[in-house]
């Protein structure tokens, strides 16, 4: 898919380097993924690039990296039909609208890999843009787990379960 200025495309492993640079920074802050900031990188790559049943990245026209997104089943059985997203903007892409076309862009995809719905298990209240960014393109707010998150600067913060049907 081409905006103006960047393409969303599925990502091959050769694409790792690059969305590796962009997870890398983001993951050892601990400021909005529940995961470990001392992940190892090919712990990363299991969890972006092989565990997902498609990820995506986004770039430039001159081929920089402007950010990524996984998508994969949120549950299994008789639920597998909700999918989840992880997604990561690089700082430089910031202001772009480059959140707002992966989101959009991965709904697409989600439905095309046959999901119907889509839930964000942990929205940190205190990352206000991407709970802003969720509402703004029809995502509700479902649930809210209060100190569900213990973050370096801010101490526990609550975080929001957002859904939003395809």
């Amino acid at each position: 898919m081409t905006r103006t200025g960047f393409a969303i495309r599925l990502a091959t492993q050769a694409d790792w380097p690059a969305i590796w640079s962009m997870l890398n920074p983001v993951f050892r802050a601990g400021e909005t993924y529940a995961i470990d900031p001392n992940i190892t990188e090919d712990a990363a790559r299991a969890l972006w690039m092989d565990a997902p049943a498609a990820t995506y990245i986004a770039q430039d026209d001159d081929g920089m990296p402007l950010g990524t997104y996984y998508i994969k089943a949120n549950f299994a059985g008789a639920a597998d039909h909700i999918c989840n997203c992880g997604y990561i903007t690089a700082p430089k892409a910031a202001g772009r609208g480059v959140a707002t076309a992966m989101c959009s862009h991965s709904q697409d995809a989600a439905r095309d890999l046959g999901f119907r719905a889509m839930q964000f298990n942990l929205v940190l209240a205190s990352n206000t843009r991407a709970v802003a960014l969720w509402h703004r393109l029809g995502y509700e707010t479902v649930g809210q787990l209060p100190d569900a998150f213990r973050h370096p600067h801010l101490g526990l913060v609550d975080a929001h379960i957002m859904w939003k049907s395809l």
